[in-house]
């Protein structure tokens, strides 16, 4: 009789081995993995301190914000030391009313009476100023310079939305704020819209509506109406605008300065057009090198040396986007086909006839389609580089948040700044297809 041995790792006890090992380590992905991911999202929670930072948050703020992004705020100013009252939009000097004068809503005299509207009316009297709140009653604060500011409150619990202190009074109601201290008074009201956007106060076309507008433009005014909403002080739309061209520029003259010294470079950096090895790694690594620091590092080394400016901002795209280039470049030249490359070489061509007829129309399409790319994408990276080196969008979107005020000036540069990405994705594309289409069809 004959025994055949058989190998208990191929038999029916190795298969459920097998088989029991396969499930063994599918069970332990389905749920090691997950709580893996758990634990990571629970560290994360407690590292980045977010039960704090909820604590912190404050929605009023956010509101304010928000409100501060769509509207405008009109202030009544007075001088407790002199009793002088001021109005102006925005607090801001270049928004003040002449003297003497306001919206209708406020009474100036010796005593002003501000109407802020649902039953809320705000006196400045000679000595005291008072706030008649409905739903709450009169509160009264006489600013004093030694004893401070003197509060009188309806009786009962102080509400959150006042704030009382030996200095200071401050009261936050829907229809406006109020705050007294020693040296000042100031009630402001909140509108909707961008008030001043197209005349300040002492244009003589503030306030007049669009059909009134036409009428005068035709009427052979139309290059005044023109030259006060282009050289409004507040809103400063001629700045705006050159500030939008600079941006652009930055982002142009980076992004094809970087094409420019890029091309030479990926021949060095190539297989099958740099034989030298040395000289490739040389070069890949230098790709690496400039690319690997970010355009933002790029852009403080480069202040320091040449100081602020939109050239300098365009400088550090440059140098960033050349190793991004670089490499793109090269393995776009190693990947050409050969054989028209040797058609050409076959006519008696030289080498840089070679290389302009053989090799530069096979990657012309890669060329154009990665430099209307970039350039699309730095017209966003020069919004922020420019508010480092003091040049485009960028500084003006800067200083209008340090303000920590003009936020409707902060929306109107983002609006700018969304508009000029859309129009540059749109312009790329435009383009992009029209010369790979042209290029190719040439080809």
């Amino acid at each position: 009789m004959t025994v055949i041995a058989t190998d208990p790792g191929t038999g029916a006890e190795g298969l459920k081995a097998r088989a029991d090992e396969l499930f063994r380590r599918k069970r332990l992905m389905n749920f090691g993995l997950p709580a893996l991911v758990l634990a990571y999202l629970t560290y994360v929670f407690f590292a980045f301190d977010v039960p704090g930072l909820y604590e912190r948050a404050s929605l009023d703020n956010a509101r304010t914000l928000v409100a501060d992004s769509y509207s405008y705020k009109t202030h009544v100013t007075r001088d407790n030391r002199s009793g002088a009252v001021s109005v102006a939009i925005e607090g801001e000097r270049k928004g003040t009313y002449p003297e003497g004068t306001g919206p209708d809503w406020v009474s100036l005299g010796d005593t002003t009476v501000v109407d802020l509207g649902q039953g809320h009316i705000v006196e400045f009297g000679p000595e005291t100023v008072q706030y008649d709140i409905p739903g709450y009653g009169m509160v009264r604060a006489t600013p004093t310079r030694v004893k401070g500011v003197q509060a009188e409150l309806p009786e009962g619990e102080t509400p959150d939305w006042i704030s009382v202190s030996k200095n200071r009074l401050a009261i936050k109601t829907e229809a406006g704020r109020l705050t007294v201290t020693r040296n000042r008074a100031e009630v402001f009201r909140y509108f909707t819209g961008w008030e001043l956007f197209w005349f300040t106060l002492d244009s003589p076309y503030y306030g007049k509506g669009p059909g009134e507008l036409l009428s005068r433009a035709f009427s052979g005014e139309a290059g005044a109406i023109w030259s006060d909403f282009w050289n409004n002080n507040m809103w400063r739309h001629k700045d705006v605008a050159w500030a939008i061209f600079e941006t652009i520029l930055m982002a142009f003259l980076g992004t094809m300065g970087a094409g420019l010294v890029a091309l030479p470079l990926a021949f060095m950096a190539a297989r099958n057009f740099s034989p030298a090895g040395p000289l490739r790694f040389a070069m890949r690594r230098l790709f690496d090198f400039v690319r690997g620091v970010d355009a933002l590092i790029w852009t403080i080394v480069l202040a320091r040396a040449f100081g602020p400016g939109p050239l300098t901002g365009a400088l550090a795209i440059l140098v960033t986007d050349t190793g991004t280039f670089g490499k793109i470049f090269s393995e776009a030249l190693e990947n050409v086909d050969e054989k028209q490359i040797e058609g050409v070489s076959s006519t008696g061509a030289k080498p840089v006839q070679r290389y302009r007829f053989g090799v530069i129309p096979q990657i012309t399409p890669v060329l154009l389609s990665q430099l209307l790319y970039f350039l699309e994408s730095n017209t966003r990276s020069a919004t922020i580089i420019g508010a480092i080196t003091g040049g485009g969008i960028g500084l003006l979107l800067t200083q209008a948040m340090i303000t920590q005020k003009d936020w409707e000036e902060v929306a109107y540069y983002i609006v700018l700044i969304i508009l000029m990405v859309m129009v540059m994705d749109w312009f790329s594309g435009w383009l992009r297809r029209k010369l790979i289409a042209g290029s190719e069809s040439g080809h």
